[in-house]
C-alpha cells in the first residue's frame, strides 16, 4: 500500500491528501507563477485528479485568474498559494510542493519559461530547461 502524502495551507484550515505516483514535478519561472508565489519559482507536482482528496476547507479556496492562463487556488485565510493547472476541474491537479506537510518523494525534474525569468534570477542546478512550457513534446531543452 502507498503512503498518502499529507498537505496543507499556513493556518491549517485547508488540509488535502496525495496518493502517489506524481506524474511530474518542476520549477516555473514564467511571469505569474512568480507573482503568485512571490519568488523566483513555483515549484509544483501533479497527480491525477483521482489520487487527491480535499480533506477539508473547500470554502475558504478562492481562485485568480482562472481565465488569465496560470490560475493560483489560495486559502483565503493566510493566503496560502495551494494549486494550480486546471483547478479544480481539471484531469490533473496542480500542487505546490511548498504545501505539503509529508516528503512527497519525488523532486522537481525541470524548469520551466526559463526565459521569462527574473533578471536576477539564476539557475544553478543541472535540470533540463525549456523556453515554454513542458509538454510530453516539449522538444530538446535548451543546451540539449
Amino acid at each position: 500500500m502507498t503512503k498518502k502524502i499529507r498537505g496543507s495551507c499556513l493556518c491549517g484550515a485547508v488540509r488535502f491528501e496525495v496518493e502517489p505516483p506524481f506524474l511530474r514535478a518542476g520549477h516555473c519561472h514564467c511571469e505569474r507563477c512568480r507573482k503568485h508565489s512571490g519568488t523566483a519559482v513555483c515549484t509544483q507536482a501533479r497527480v491525477r485528479k483521482e489520487q487527491f482528496r480535499l480533506l477539508q476547507g473547500e470554502s475558504l479556496i478562492r481562485v485568480y485568474g482562472k481565465r488569465e492562463g496560470a490560475l493560483k487556488a489560495f486559502c483565503v485565510n493566510c493566503g496560502s498559494s495551494l494549486f494550480g493547472g486546471d483547478w479544480p476541474e481539471g484531469d490533473q491537479v496542480s500542487i505546490r510542493m511548498g504545501a505539503f506537510d509529508d516528503d512527497p518523494g519525488i523532486r522537481p525534474q525541470y524548469h520551466t519559461f526559463v526565459d521569462d525569468r527574473a533578471p536576477w534570477d539564476e539557475i544553478t542546478d543541472d535540470l533540463p530547461q525549456y523556453r515554454g512550457a513542458w509538454s510530453e513534446d516539449a522538444g530538446t531543452p535548451i543546451g540539449g
